[in-house]
């Protein structure tokens, strides 16, 4: 793993694996629009060479793949709402931009390509926990796209001797994870604690949802490298909180009492997720590290001290 792309590395999770990779001496190259990611995410490194551009541009894709032997792919609109209301560039990002990165991987005889799929696949729980073998119903475009594009990465893997291995997360929260209307839950609720305002809950807060810290998913990645499974698996904590009990928490870490007002459901939410991750276990050794309560206090003194943040919500 000398050489290596992050397709979508100034972003979130993206951002956090490229420094991971550092720490394996790797040489990485970063490819992103800066769409949803930011330059401050990336350390500054002679080991990361930074590409702007849209995984939608060929060219681009095979410059960038070029003297790789892996592709960490990331690169994603993401998000339920977005999709929603954006379907069509939901699906040339997701569907289209991956096919393209597919080609020009097989063009530069790539080994090796972990993709990061979604939970969003599924839909609304059917069985309990959720496993890699669970209905594939997704309520959003979101989830449909990255279903097809996870295909598209295990059938293209097959066709041309490249080992693939897709990865789906589950509500992934962490440093370098900044507000987005349309993200996750934990970057809006804190987002709401620091500007002084209630915390919204959609429904009756009784919904559960299944989070997993940006440490643990690296970790995912970084083993699924060192793998030649080539199938789809489960990455979560395996365990449910309702959203009712994330607010408490999360005023907790953030040592505030702010309250909650409730508002009705949002189209495209499903009620329950937890995730099943007993075939990452068994084939990765994947076992999640950080418990929920370490990871907002965590993710809270870093967005406290965030710049950006800070710049946000009228601070220096």
């Amino acid at each position: 793993m000398e050489k290596v792309l992050v397709t979508g590395g100034a972003g979130f999770i993206g951002s956090n694996l490229v420094e991971a990779l550092l720490q394996k001496s790797a040489e990485v190259r970063v490819l992103d629009d800066f769409s949803t990611g930011y330059k401050e995410n990336i350390l500054t490194d002679p080991k990361v060479f930074l590409m702007r551009g849209d995984v939608r541009d060929q060219s681009l894709l095979e410059s960038a793949v070029q003297g790789t032997d892996t592709i960490f792919h990331l690169a994603a609109s993401v998000g339920n709402r977005r999709s929603l209301e954006n379907p069509v560039s939901d699906a040339e990002i997701n569907i289209l931009g991956t096919l393209r990165l597919l080609q020009a991987a097989r063009q530069a005889h790539v080994r090796k390509i972990v993709f990061s799929s979604s939970a969003a696949i599924f839909g609304e729980l059917r069985l309990f926990p959720i496993q890699e073998d669970h209905p594939i119903a997704p309520d959003s475009f979101y989830g449909s796209s990255k279903f097809v594009a996870e295909r598209d990465c295990l059938i293209f893997g097959a066709l041309h001797g490249i080992s693939v291995t897709c990865l789906r997360y589950f509500n992934v929260y962490g440093p370098n994870q900044r507000y987005d209307a349309y993200g996750n839950v934990i970057p809006i609720f804190c987002n709401r604690i620091l500007r002084g305002r209630k915390l919204t809950i959609y429904g009756d807060g009784e919904q559960t949802r299944d989070f997993i810290s940006v440490h643990d998913v690296v970790r995912a990645n970084l083993l699924a490298v060192e793998s030649e499974i080539s199938e789809a698996l489960n990455v979560g904590s395996g365990e449910e909180i309702t959203i009712n009990k994330l607010a408490q928490m999360v005023q907790e870490a953030a040592d505030v009492n702010i309250g909650v007002e409730y508002a009705p459901p949002r189209l495209g939410d499903v009620r329950h997720s937890r995730a099943g991750i007993s075939r990452a276990r068994d084939v990765l050794g994947f076992n999640p590290s950080v418990s929920l309560r370490e990871g907002l206090h965590e993710y809270v003194k870093w967005l406290r001290a965030d710049p950006i943040t800070r710049a946000s919500l009228g601070g220096d």
